[in-house]
């Protein structure tokens, strides 16, 4: 194991041991905010220094193994250099995967979502790509068992959507899904086409991690609130009554509704979820760009102009075109069988991040 990395995680093992020491602290337990900050960095610490200590326990077996070299006896001698082969295997094994542990763990990572998809270039089939996305998305969700709440739905003319968001709620959601922000192409015959020839539109996917109130603070005199009574498909009433609630952030400009509730007070808090989110993502773009992360315009920026994925009906084909991923099942992908797609843009996330700490 190479020097800097080896002090890296006596470093690592010390800052545990201090957070360990600070949760015996009854003060430490009294502020909330501090607790639960000092609790995820355990959880991010734990499992680290586990690695590490089995790590230095197999190098102590090594060292034993090749003392063991030096016996008389010819079966102990045999069973040394084949106990020294199978150590350095499982030493070099642990050695990557302590590197890719020290890696930094997005903070956000085990957060739920707020999803944002708008139908763009194209029209009618924009709104109704919008629509297949969104099923694509809930049915994803199904399939791990998490939980979604609508937020705001607005149907295109002829199906599907001009803006639909929602909420996706479990554990590790924002990990999953944070590289489907950007813009979603798609080739084929439209419904709407009378000739049969392939059209070529594209919808937009926003995906913010869910923020609380210590992430962002809103202050209640920035904020324009207006109801009004909400609207079903097709325009018609579906509430006698002003339920709908739409806020403005004087100060960004943001705008958030909801109608999806009969309460207004109900549809309120889900729009201040939905505003926390837009705040956040705002927040952590500025930081990004102060920063200059070179990482993101490798993977993607995530911004709605980028094109990042073309589903193309005819050849029953989706290129996800950041990683240059390919596959034939667009149909799968579709019904929301997204974990290869998904697996591979993590994949290569996590070697971008790796070669980015090792040089």
């Amino acid at each position: 194991m190479e020097n800097e990395l080896r002090i890296r995680l006596n470093q690592a093992r010390e800052k545990l041991k201090e957070i360990d020491e600070k949760l015996m602290d009854s003060n430490i337990m009294s502020d909330i905010s501090l607790f639960k900050n000092l609790s995820k960095e355990k959880a991010n610490l734990d499992p680290i220094i586990e690695t590490f200590d089995k790590f230095e326990k197999l190098e102590s077996d090594l060292e034993d193994a090749k003392l063991m070299l030096n016996d008389q006896d010819e079966e102990i001698v045999k069973f040394a250099k084949e106990s020294i082969v199978n150590l350095n295997e499982q030493l070099q094994k642990l050695e990557e995967d302590l590197k890719v542990l020290l890696i930094p763990k997005d903070p956000n990572d085990d957060k739920n979502i707020v999803v944002e998809i708008r139908g763009a270039v194209g029209g009618d089939e924009a709104n109704i790509f919008a629509g297949d996305l969104f099923r694509m998305y809930v049915k994803y969700a199904e399939k791990k068992g998490w939980k979604l709440q609508m937020i705001e739905e607005s149907y295109g003319s002829v199906g599907g959507y001009s803006l639909v968001s929602f909420m996706i709620k479990g554990h590790g959601v924002y990990s999953r899904l944070k590289f489907e922000s950007g813009a979603h192409r798609v080739q084929r015959v439209p419904k709407t086409e009378a000739n049969g020839r392939i059209h070529t539109s594209t919808a937009t996917v926003l995906v913010m991690p869910e923020a609380e109130d210590i992430d962002i603070q809103i202050n209640p005199a920035d904020l324009h609130v207006d109801t009004y009574r909400s609207q079903g498909a097709g325009g018609q009433n579906v509430n006698k009554t002003e339920s709908a609630v739409r806020i403005t952030h004087i100060p960004t400009g943001v705008v958030v509704s909801c109608q999806t509730e009969k309460s207004q007070i109900q549809n309120r808090e889900i729009c201040m979820q939905m505003l926390r989110a837009k705040l956040y993502a705002l927040k952590e773009q500025e930081q990004a760009e102060k920063i200059g992360n070179e990482r993101r315009l490798k993977v993607g920026t995530g911004e709605r102009s980028e094109k990042i994925r073309t589903y193309n009906y005819p050849q029953n084909r989706v290129t996800d075109h950041r990683i240059g991923y390919t596959v034939q099942k667009l149909d799968r992908i579709m019904e929301g069988d997204l974990d290869d797609l998904l697996d591979a843009l993590i994949a290569y996330d996590l070697k971008e991040r790796l070669t980015s700490e090792t040089k």
